[in-house]
């Protein structure tokens, strides 16, 4: 584990929904250039916390920190007050997401779908938004594909295409909500490959999966959360081959 400042830092995270409360004081740090998968059932928590982190779901209480920054706020008078619009563009223009659906533009071209945000949001000209696109599609392979039109493409290619927008906004950091789930067995591993090439270049990644072996294999730190609280946290090691708390145990003996 690194000795640095964390890169993202949660304190006291909580999030409810009517009489549903979804996150209960969820404390988390993530390092630069680590890798930190969320693990846990359905109703854990984990999606509603990643679109806490960029402000996509406003917390009730507490706060998320990334590089220094509160998300969403500004101190003013010893208050916390919400951004404008335009500030918080900026800030989540740091962070990239992609989902659980690709949610490309049907209508766009694979290389206009990527450009769209670098240069309507970023004001980066179309010609280095697309030099850069270019050399996106060929990291997640595919080269040649930028005339095509997402129907064209497989979902496994589609979610490449949507790891590749974000990544066109340069992002510090990046969050993935069950970035396979909605794809079949046999374009799982690609998507896979992609994200474990970006975690090597050093991309700091906070991932929703329940791919066990991914998270083996790549994170650096798991966490369990339950009901909204993280009930287990550490290595890989030892969170997946010895849990120590018993909801961990009996999620981990059905999944693996």
């Amino acid at each position: 584990m690194s000795a640095q400042s964390p890169l993202v830092r949660i304190r006291g995270l909580r999030r409810s929904f009517g009489a549903n409360t979804v996150l209960d004081g969820v404390d988390l740090d993530v390092c630069r250039g680590e890798v930190t998968v969320l693990l846990g059932p359905s109703g854990a928590g984990k999606s509603t916390l990643l679109r806490c982190v960029n402000h996509l779901e406003r917390p009730d209480a507490g706060f998320v920190e990334v590089d220094g920054e509160i998300i969403g706020y500004r101190h003013h008078r010893g208050r916390l007050h919400e951004l404008r619009s335009a500030t918080l563009a900026r800030q989540r223009s740091r962070i990239g997401m992609v989902f659980q659906q690709f949610n490309l533009f049907p209508h766009l071209t694979v290389l206009d779908n990527i450009i769209e945000a670098p240069v309507s949001v970023a004001h980066r000209s179309k010609k280095d938004a697309t030099a850069l696109a270019r050399e996106l599609l060929a990291s997640v392979g595919l080269a040649g594909r930028e005339q095509s039109y997402p129907r064209q493409l497989s979902g496994g290619q589609q979610q490449r295409v949507a790891i590749a927008r974000a990544l066109a906004m340069r992002p510090q950091l990046m969050l993935f909500d069950e970035p396979t789930s909605a794809l079949d067995p046999e374009l799982v591993g690609e998507v896979l490959g992609v994200m474990k090439d970006l975690a090597a270049s050093g991309m700091t990644m906070i991932v929703v999966t329940h791919e066990i072996s991914f998270a083996r294999e790549v994170a650096d730190t798991v966490v369990f959360l339950d009901q909204g609280r993280v009930i287990e946290s550490g290595d890989p090691d030892s969170v997946l081959t010895d849990p120590r708390h018993d909801r961990a145990k009996a999620f981990l003996s059905a999944v693996l």
